[in-house]
Formats: structure tokens, C-alpha cells, sequence
């Protein structure tokens, strides 16, 4: 995708107000089995590096810092140092939780945050009590105002006796119209004379799945119309879903995307975080700026011979193969030896009589939703709703 630009107007202003916007990182986020630590240490070092190179006032950070509700300590370690190393850039830092993230967990360490120029919301906050932030410009010429919508529920937004008495469908229309009804409430005290952005997490109609998702999280009875935002919004900053994309609305609306290829859905996306200059009362400049830092994912198809003249050509690339040959003992180990950066092999008969299937991916480093929904998937019963149900319940321990 090219960079994307949109002419902005100077005026009697300074030099405007610029952003990074970034999310979905989920840190934490293991594949097959593979830790994948050190690929985010380096993509959000290289966060960091665009952040001080390009001089940004504002870096938004938009849900799911973490891939799981319950995160490791080595990856709280990453992520909060990742965030400090972008308020050491200068600029101010803004946080929203993602539905992987753990309200709690975040609102536990967000004195400590704040502390470090790192402003957290962890759950909903009414506009007054920090759900609409005030930040000014590093020339101190400018001033943004920034709604902050973390994540938010259906059992949250939609009353639970209303949730026993509706179908699914009823769900969806309540939840779309009282999240829309929550950003009317933020962003009411916008004004002509600011900045004006909303930095969002959630599943707006029209926009693309990348694959690595929650899927229970982005069906329809999750989804918020884009018309939802208003026109005096120059900016939404949205995370949740892990493809960059532009959604048509009453202003500019942009996911960025996540900054690490997550899933094999993934594997055409081209990793970036977006740029936006901006000036109060005039259209906003979106530029990307790609990452290049993390290993790219690659799906391989063919004879074991056919795979044998690849070997050696895909360099770090996490792959999954799928070798057409008669399924024999060891067949799937003499890929793997052919190629170390294997994490899924699936055998597939050459005439196509029977459906791929995938070799059985280690249990060590994986996250509790992951390790559920293969279970599930193995169960032949891979409900989005149970595995909804799940991930609420371990927030709630956690």
C-alpha cells in the first residue's frame, strides 16, 4: 500500500500537532509454541526510534498490549518498557485497553505510568474524569483533545437483563447504539480551536479482519458503525484489528494495524505505524512508516522434492508447510529438518481426497485462549461464544 496523504492547510498556526499511532501488539503472543520476545523488543525499539526521529507531541497506543489478560512477566517487561522508552522520546504518551488487555492489571501500574508522561485508561472514564485528555503541543502552540474508548464489553454496554431477553441480533443493535451514544458523550466538547482525535478499541462495520483476532470480539453483536464518529473528529486512531486500513466515515478513520505479523492470515500485510500531522480546523497529513524489524510469515506448498530446491532460500521467515505427498510415518519430521524455522507442517494427499491436516502444535509458551480454543477446535465444537465466555472469565481472575 502506498503512503497515504491527505493535503493539510497551514495556517497563522506553529507546527501542528503530530501523532503515532500504533496498536495490537500483543506482546506475549507465541507462534506455535515459538516465543516471539525478541521480535517485539526490536519492532517497538523501532517504534521508539520513529517516534524520536519524527519529534511526535502524541503517540497513541491503542489496545491490546498484551496477547493475553494474564501476561507473563516478561512480557509486562517489554511493554513497559517499551512505553517508557516512547515518553523518554518526548512526547506524551496515551494508552487504551484492548480486549486482550486486563483492565485491572493496567489501572494497578497507572500512577507508576503516569509518573513516566504514560497517560493510562484502562477502562471507561466519562469525559470529565479523564476520558477526554487535553494535551499541548511540544512548541506549546497547539492543544489536542484526544477521546480516549478503551475496549468495552457487551455484558459492560448492554444491561445483563437485556442480554437474557434479546436475540443476538438486538444485542448488536444495543451495543452499536450505546458505544455510539458514549462517543457522542467524549468527544461533545470538541472544539474549533484544538485538535481534535479519538483513539478508539473496537470492530467498526466495513473494516478487514487480518486473521489473528479474536474472532468472538469482532462478529456483528461487536460492531460500531462508522457514522458513529463525529465530522468534527479529525482523526480516529482505532486498534482491534491487525490489518492497516482506512474505513470510509465523516472524517478520517484508520486502523494501523499490528506491528508484527501475527497470523498466516497475515502473511501479504506489509507492518507499519501511521503518522498524522495535524493543525486545529484543517485536514490531517497520514503518512506510514514501515517496521521492518520483525520476522515475516510464509505459507510453502508442494512434493517433498519440490520443498527440498526451496530448502535453505526462506531465510528466518516463521514458515507453515504444507507437503503434498501420501501421508507416512516421519514425513513430517523430514520437513521440519529441511527446514528449522518450520512451526506447522500439514500433509495433504496429492489427489485431494482429504483435507490438510495440521501436525499438532506444542503446548509450551502458549496462552490459556489459545490452548482453549484448540481444545475446542479438536472437540469438533469451536464456539465463538464459549471462547468469549472463556477469555471474560480469566479476565476476571486475573
Amino acid at each position: 500500500m502506498d503512503d497515504l496523504r491527505v493535503a493539510v492547510t497551514r495556517g497563522a498556526y506553529g507546527r501542528g500537532v503530530k501523532i503515532l499511532h500504533t496498536s495490537d501488539w500483543h506482546v506475549g503472543r507465541t507462534i506455535r509454541g515459538r516465543s516471539r520476545a525478541d521480535e517485539h523488543v526490536a519492532v517497538l525499539g523501532e517504534i521508539a526510534a520513529v517516534a524520536a526521529a519524527e519529534a511526535v507531541d502524541i503517540v497513541v497506543v491503542v489496545g491490546d498490549l498484551f496477547d493475553t489478560a494474564a501476561p507473563a512477566p516478561e512480557s509486562e517487561r517489554i511493554v513497559f518498557r517499551a512505553l517508557l522508552d516512547l515518553a523518554t522520546t518526548g512526547a506524551t504518551v496515551v494508552v487504551v485497553a484492548g480486549n486482550h488487555d486486563s483492565g485491572r492489571r493496567l489501572q494497578a501500574v497507572q500512577p507508576l505510568l503516569e509518573l513516566g508522561a504514560v497517560v493510562t485508561r484502562p477502562v471507561f472514564a466519562r469525559p470529565d474524569e479523564g476520558g477526554l485528555v487535553e494535551i499541548t503541543s511540544r512548541d506549546g502552540r497547539e492543544r489536542a483533545q484526544v477521546a480516549l474508548l478503551p475496549f468495552l464489553s457487551q455484558r459492560y454496554v448492554v444491561r445483563a437483563g437485556e442480554l437474557m431477553g434479546l436475540d443476538a441480533q438486538d444485542h448488536g443493535q444495543l451495543y452499536d447504539q450505546r458505544v455510539r451514544d458514549l462517543l457522542a458523550a467524549l468527544t461533545a466538547g470538541f472544539r474549533a480551536d484544538t485538535v481534535n482525535l479519538v483513539a478508539a478499541h473496537l470492530s467498526v462495520t466495513g473494516g478487514l479482519m487480518g486473521g489473528g483476532e479474536r474472532l468472538a470480539h469482532t462478529l456483528e453483536q461487536y460492531q460500531v458503525g462508522a457514522l458513529g464518529f463525529p465530522a468534527s473528529a479529525q482523526y480516529v486512531a482505532l486498534g482491534h484489528l491487525h490489518r492497516r486500513q482506512q474505513v470510509a466515515g465523516p472524517c478520517p478513520i484508520h486502523y494501523c494495524g499490528s506491528p508484527l505479523q501475527l497470523d498466516f492470515g497475515e502473511t501479504a500485510d506489509d507492518k507499519a505505524v501511521l503518522l498524522v500531522e495535524a493543525q486545529p480546523g484543517a485536514p490531517v497529513t497520514v503518512t506510514e512508516h514501515r517496521l521492518t524489524s520483525g520476522r515475516r510469515l510464509r505459507n510453502l506448498t508442494g512434493t517433498l522434492a519440490e520443498l527440498a530446491a526451496a530448502a535453505g532460500t526462506t531465510g528466518a521467515d516463521h514458515l507453515r508447510i504444507t507437503v503434498r505427498e501420501q501421508p507416512r510415518v516421519g514425513l513430517a519430521d523430514e520437513v521440519r529438518a529441511l527446514f528449522p524455522h518450520c512451526v506447522d507442517v500439514r500433509i495433504e494427499r496429492p489427489d485431494g481426497s482429504e483435507p490438510a491436516t495440521p501436525s499438532s502444535p506444542a503446548r509450551a509458551g502458549r496462552g490459556p485462549n489459545d490452548l482453549f480454543g484448540s481444545y475446542l477446535a479438536e472437540q469438533g465444537t469451536p464456539d465463538p461464544a464459549v471462547l468469549e465466555l472463556f477469555g471474560e472469565l480469566l479476565e476476571e481472575v486475573g
